[in-house]
């Protein structure tokens, strides 16, 4: 009897026993509506049934998602696909629907990725038999080459997440080169932003268990000859090195940045004595930083507020002594004061995206002399953010967590502000009012925020758009009545209303919210 031939050891481990299959089982490989298109209910319902239930539960407790169903974004996994294409020596597979992962990597090389993005293709059969597994275990050793790569990320999205496709199942690592796999389905990460910690989050997983088993390489750019402060969230390039120079008077210097750019950076990310949660979202990176017994620090050094309060922070988290505290904020605090008065900022303003950022940029925005009325995140409120909410509250802004497009859009229409910043809907919903407005993450976050850097790097944008009040007036009484309503799209006549079928429908729409509501307990929301 001849002996059977195997690439790893992936036979020998303990598969996860699904819960029971009902008969209505959603047949997620199907050709009736189903597949991606089921429904976020359907397809979470399907990934449990598959043995997803752990993760899932996982994710709801790390990124729970509030009243609503959750915030409009991007699709999340580019949040993590972004992360991987961002490292050197790292390979990116996506598993997914074909219209799925050709919409990512067309976002992806849109925002500059230079590399390709790896794809295992699907259908229902080898969905449905287990084939797609075994398809994917063959690429990721077809492509383990230690020459070219140091770790390859898999992501499974919706559909294979909700068929059950088992990741963990794969090596850990072949030939030298470590494999990453993790599930980002729509229906389980609320945010692109979120999908960042996850594979954040796996990968100082991965590194953690590296570290406690024996040596591990050092960085390229070598070890530090002071203590590190590792930055946790994405920033603007010279962020770090803005911050570096304020910890320098404490004696420390500024660790890598999480998200990493390469795999060996994770070691020294972990290596730190503090972890600065600038994003306060990263719960799953956290969680990696606080097995490692590292203490983490909220907020930023953002404004002269939030600049003295995160010196003395760190300060305190590292036991330096309280007049070297003292020195480092009289040393950078008169230059950030004089920054902010250089230039002030007069003016109402709404504030929302989906960054993380949202209540940094809010804080230096009221020092600036603005007055921020509100100030949406669609991330979630964590125990890290509490500084800057209670800082911002104390100033008079109403902070929303998990805010949807629709809050965004009705507090900027409750308090018609001189500016509104957000995200490309609530832009285009203010410049259809006549509210100035700016886009979040192209022409606000794109710009230094800590530090005196970051202390004179708004105003100028700011009041810029606020001075074009008069244009949008003018350009909103000049196309009055054009494109909207009845009158959108392109008529050789006028448009042929029929209002009988618009008080039908309504009287449909009337009578499904009250189905709806009478479900729901009579609860409206």
């Amino acid at each position: 009897m001849s002996e059977e031939v195997k690439y790893d050891a992936t036979a020998e481990v303990e598969v996860i026993q699904g819960e029971t299959r009902e008969k209505t089982a959603p047949n997620l490989a199907g050709g009736d509506g189903m597949g991606c298109h089921a429904g976020a209910a359907e397809m979470e319902k399907a990934a449990r049934m598959a043995g997803k239930s752990e993760i899932l539960d996982q994710y709801a407790k790390d990124y729970p998602q509030g009243p609503h169903d959750k915030p409009q974004s991007m699709c999340p996994a580019f949040g993590s696909l972004r992360v991987g294409l961002r490292m050197r020596r790292t390979a990116t597979v996506l598993s997914g629907s074909a219209c799925c992962v050709y919409g990512l990597t067309f976002v992806s090389h849109f925002y500059g990725a230079r590399r390709s993005v790896g794809y295992v293709p699907f259908n229902s059969e080898t969905l449905v038999t287990g084939k797609l597994f075994e398809d994917i275990r063959e690429a990721v050793h077809d492509m383990a080459d230690p020459e070219r790569y140091d770790a390859i990320v898999v992501t499974n999205l919706c559909v294979p997440t909700a068929s059950g496709v088992p990741l963990r199942l794969l090596p850990s690592e072949i030939n030298g080169v470590r494999i990453v796999g993790i599930d980002v389905p729509g229906f389980g990460i609320p945010t692109h932003a979120e999908a960042k910690d996850v594979l954040a989050g796996a990968m100082l997983n991965y590194a953690r268990q590296e570290v406690e088993a024996g040596p591990v390489q050092a960085p390229v750019s070598g070890k530090s000859d002071r203590p590190t402060v590792t930055l946790l969230g994405e920033m603007f390039p010279a962020d770090p090195i803005g911050i570096g120079g304020m910890l320098a008077p404490l004696g420390l210097a500024a660790g890598p940045v999480v998200p990493c750019r390469e795999w060996r950076e994770l070691y020294s990310a972990l290596d730190c004595g503090v972890v600065a949660a600038i994003h306060p979202f990263y719960t799953a990176a956290i969680r990696e930083f606080e097995a490692a017994g590292r203490p983490i620090v909220g907020s930023a050094p953002v404004g002269h507020d939030g600049t003295a309060a995160w010196l003395a922070a760190i300060g305190d988290a590292y036991g330096v002594a309280a007049d070297k505290v003292a020195e480092a904020q009289n040393a950078f605090l008169p230059a950030i004061k004089e920054a902010l008065a250089a230039t002030p900022v007069k003016g109402t303003v709404t504030l929302s995206g989906y960054e993380g950022s949202e209540l940094l940029v809010a804080r230096l925005l009221i020092e600036s002399g603005a007055e921020v009325a509100y100030v949406g995140s669609a991330c979630p409120k964590t125990p890290w953010s509490e500084a800057d909410v209670a800082w911002l509250e104390a100033h008079g802004a109403k902070v929303k967590f998990r805010a949807s497009l629709e809050d965004d859009c009705a507090a900027m229409e409750a308090i018609k502000p001189d500016l509104a910043i957000g995200t490309t809907p609530v832009v285009q919903k203010g410049k259809e009012l006549g509210i100035p407005s700016l886009y979040f993450t192209n022409l606000i976050s794109a710009r230094p925020l800590m530090g005196p850097m970051g202390a004179g790097s708004l105003q100028q944008v700011v009041n810029a758009a606020m001075g074009n009040k008069n244009r949008m007036d003018h350009m909103k009484a000049f196309f009055d009545g054009v494109g909207e309503g009845d009158t959108a799209g392109i008529w050789e006549g006028d448009p042929n209303l029929r209002p009988e079928f618009r008080a039908q429908n309504l009287k449909k729409l009337e009578r499904a919210e009250k189905a709806r509501v009478a479900a729901n307990g009579g609860v409206k929301c």
